[in-house]
């Protein structure tokens, strides 16, 4: 069983291996927060979870200062309140940077707070946005993302469950080969994965 999976295309890479992305050193990492950049960590459905990857990195930084973050960083919130208690949200994909962490605004939280993405397309214009701003504030080093949506994100469509991870990370591979936005060589786009008995980098070889 293979660690580790390198893409490579016309002046860009990327790398699929398994690890702790909190743990990654000499790059940036995509830390993912919902759309309202909420930082309460606990047990509530509305909660951040503990052992999510955003849980743990505001677990380690309970000095962050969200607000000073989006104030510095000048992105301008969306006209549209969230359809949680009517907070300011931000657009999907979007990134306030915090020295080597890239703090993404990601899934739409529903009325009860829960992370839910409407659609796939939604999702796909995340990603989209995302290789836009990675573009902007890669500074010349990698970038490591999780599988983005493999945690306790709903995806509707159906019965609003989650996607299985495999799938995830095939459409982010696509994604990001078909943008025109892209981190330039030698600098690579590591996407760093949980161990799960449903998953396996062997299975990324029908993408290459």
């Amino acid at each position: 069983m293979r660690n580790k999976v390198s893409i490579k295309g016309n002046n860009y890479k990327i790398t699929v291996e398994y690890g702790d992305l909190l743990k990654m050193k000499k790059c940036k990492k995509i830390i993912n927060f919902d759309e309202c950049f909420s930082t309460h960590v606990g047990t509530a459905p509305a909660d951040i979870k503990p052992t999510s990857i955003c849980g743990q990195y505001l677990t380690a930084n309970p000095n962050l200062n969200i607000q000073l973050l989006l104030s510095n960083s000048h992105l301008k919130p969306l006209k549209s309140k969230s359809k949680y208690q009517g907070k300011e949200r931000y657009e999907s994909g979007r990134i306030v940077p915090n020295g080597d962490e890239l703090l993404l605004a990601f899934a739409k939280l529903d009325k009860n707070g829960l992370g839910r993405f409407f659609t796939r397309g939604e999702y796909l214009e995340c990603l989209s946005v995302l290789w836009e701003e990675i573009d902007k504030h890669y500074g010349q080093q990698d970038v490591c993302i999780p599988i983005l949506g493999a945690g306790l994100t709903r995806f509707d469509g159906g019965s609003g469950a989650s996607i299985p991870q495999q799938e995830l990370l095939d459409m982010i591979i696509w994604s990001y080969k078909l943008s025109s936005h892209k981190i330039k060589s030698p600098c690579k786009l590591r996407i760093i994965c949980r161990r799960d008995q449903e998953f396996s980098l062997d299975k990324i070889d029908s993408l290459v």
